[in-house]
């Protein structure tokens, strides 16, 4: 029963938990995961990434330890490299946020000094987030396609070690977004341990298939060491940076029907 002489109070439509963690709800929580690395990311004061994928798997001291080792150190280098930039934060490293390969980027950037950002996402078995990534740059994300966003967002460069099909799937979405000219600005796509990548994707397959165009593969640079990675990357990255703060890479669609809407 009301009661008139009673005030009435209700809480507003975004403090209620059990509407935000509903089913409805949900368009709100894709938004967030859009709007709030946004808003962390330009209080950072970061421009843009240079992003690590590869195996939560690996071990520093296991089988395939080297490339743990690999991936360490070429964070490392590259940013003690980017730390000596002008400007705002440059090509900060960017990882998944685990283990493995994550880990040891986070480490080397960490090793030199440096920021670094982890997009941890949650899984059924849970991922947690390695102890290297900067407290204030990590980002828990429950949709894999929201995740994938900021990976493409702000990467002017992308280097995926080995992996398995979380690498895959991370990998392929970057080189379709960049064959398919998606994006307005090149991203540098190295691919590190010829050995492993020629023995699990057969590209020269594709390409004999006509699945792909023999041009496609100039998207790919394979490399094998960390001093040839990194000078490749030190030379071909761009020393500019972009007005905005973040610089998000923008859809090409998107200026097309702009253009066209002005007609």
């Amino acid at each position: 029963m009301n009661h008139p002489d009673r005030p009435i109070a209700a809480e507003p439509a975004y403090h209620n938990q059990i509407f935000l963690d509903s089913d409805d709800g949900r368009p709100l929580r894709i938004l967030a995961e859009y709007l709030e690395p946004l808003y962390r990311l330009r209080r950072e004061g970061i421009q843009d990434t240079i992003v690590f994928f590869g195996s939560a798997r690996m071990k520093e001291d296991g089988a395939l330890g080297q490339y743990y080792k690999d991936a360490r150190l070429l964070a490392q280098l590259l940013t003690e490299w980017s730390c000596g930039l002008s400007g705002s934060r440059r090509f900060v490293i960017c990882t998944g946020g685990g283990g493995g390969i994550m880990e040891a980027a986070n480490r080397g950037a960490v090793d030199a000094g440096g920021s670094t950002i982890g997009l941890n996402i949650g899984l059924p078995h849970e991922q947690r987030p390695n102890p290297y990534v900067t407290p204030s740059l990590l980002f828990e994300f429950h949709y894999f396609f929201m995740r994938k966003l900021w990976f493409t967002h702000l990467a002017r460069a992308l280097i995926v070690f080995p992996g398995g099909f979380g690498t895959l799937d991370e990998f392929m979405e970057m080189l379709t977004l960049a064959q398919t000219q998606k994006l307005d600005r090149d991203i540098l796509i190295f691919l590190y341990g010829s050995e492993y990548w020629k023995e699990v994707i057969n590209f020269d397959s594709l390409v004999k298939h006509g699945m792909i165009d023999r041009k496609d593969l100039n998207l790919i640079h394979h490399v094998d060491d960390v001093q040839t990675a990194f000078e490749l990357l030190k030379n071909r990255l761009p020393k500019e940076k972009e007005a905005v703060c973040p610089a998000i890479a923008k859809a090409k669609f998107s200026k097309c029907r702009i253009k066209e809407d002005a007609r």
